[in-house]
């Protein structure tokens, strides 16, 4: 049975039963931390499964990853990731031997803080479109055409996007879009604002000719097409509004509550290429709002990729929940391991929520160490 007849016929997911549904969905889910860890050291680093990105390190490592590695604390043996070692690599150097038969596509990250990334696509987008389908099911929106005002070409969200309405059966409406035009002009001194009006003008005509469901973007350019759009967005079909990428402030975040999303919606997310989609917890009623938050905390589902908020000035020191730090990630997938990674990002750690049991963060802005200097990292619109 395909995957979207079963879910056709599956009970009606609710919040209640979200978590028990993700892993009836994605079996992995389910799998302990650690022993999902020696599983990906194995597939990784033995010869007939791991890329050669991977084999070829494993004698220079000074230690037996498959050895040394029992669980998940073990991988601070791989020290900080270097993105340099990934800008640098071959696109056939990162695809698994273990997947040397299958379908892959190449995928390349925004450049926000430098040359992009190349990772390689054998599994990882079938994984984020069953959850994140799961979660819009439980929000009572799944289903429907999509206008994804995405950035396309290399770039993993506007596939995640055809995926995602590929699963049941519905149209991507797309538009033009090459964040690094804008990136790159911003890295010059000029500014985005012809950019972003070409895009929003895409958006329009789509919107009022084909009356969408769902529209996916970002918060920087949902703040802009919301500035220009003649009349309410609801009025145009949408019912939800998933964003990703740049980040948005709390006086934005309310901003567009407030004045233009009545009726509407509003799922974000927070991640990237590299380390996935972490899912948008709502508020739990009561709770205070973290300084600098929207009231929502984001949970990244493991075994598949962990979020750490670490100490800026000791990396392998956990804040406490309610402190913030700087986010680290680690990715262990199939087609992915990337261990320790510090990302571009400052958060507030937070503990589970009712609807996923892991671990979060909140209130995420940009990290700033004073040793980066001013435009290093570009964020744009995506």
């Amino acid at each position: 049975m395909t995957t979207a007849a079963r879910q056709e016929h599956a009970p009606q997911v609710t919040f209640d039963t979200l978590h028990d549904t993700l892993r009836e969905r994605v079996p992995e889910l389910a799998v302990d931390l650690d022993a999902w860890t020696r599983r990906m050291m194995r597939w990784h680093f033995h010869p007939d499964t791991g890329s050669p990105f991977w084999v070829g390190r494993r004698d220079r490592l000074g230690f037996d990853p498959l050895k040394d590695v029992d669980g998940y604390a073990a991988l601070e043996l791989f020290g900080l990731f270097d993105k340099g070692e990934l800008r640098a690599a071959s696109a056939l150097d990162l695809r698994p031997r273990g997947y040397r038969d299958r379908p892959f596509r190449v995928f390349e990250t925004g450049g926000t803080t430098g040359a992009p990334c190349r990772i390689v696509n054998v599994t990882r987008l079938a994984y984020d479109v069953e959850i994140y389908r799961t979660v819009l099911e439980a929000r009572g929106i799944a289903g429907g055409d999509i206008l994804a005002m995405t950035p396309s070409g290399p770039h993993a969200y506007g596939h995640f996007v055809e995926g995602l309405a590929d699963s049941w059966r519905g149209a991507v409406h797309s538009i033009d879009f090459d964040p690094r035009w804008v990136k790159a002009s911003l890295r010059a001194g000029g500014e985005a604002d012809s950019y972003t009006s070409h895009l929003v003008e895409q958006t329009l005509t789509l919107l009022t000719a084909e009356r969408p469901m769902l529209l996916f973007t970002t918060s920087r350019l949902l703040l802009e097409l919301a500035m220009r759009l003649p009349r309410p967005l609801h009025t145009y079909g949408i019912r939800a509004v998933c964003t990703g990428g740049t980040t948005c402030s709390a006086a934005e975040a309310a901003f567009l509550r407030q004045e233009h999303l009545d009726g509407v919606q509003w799922i974000d997310t927070y991640g990237n290429t590299l380390a996935g989609h972490a899912l948008q917890a709502d508020a739990v009623p009561g709770a205070p709002v973290l300084p600098g938050g929207t009231g929502h905390s984001y949970h990244l589902p493991p075994p598949f990729a962990v979020l750490q908020v670490v100490d800026p000035a000791d990396p392998w020191r956990e804040v406490p929940v309610g402190e913030r730090g700087r986010v680290r990630v680690t990715t262990l997938l199939e087609d992915l391991f990337l261990p320790n990674l510090l990302e571009r990002d400052s958060a507030i750690r937070t503990g589970p929520h009712p609807w996923f049991p892991w671990e979060g963060v909140a209130a995420v802005q940009a990290f700033h160490d004073g040793l980066a200097a001013p435009g290093d990292a570009v964020e744009g619109v995506y």
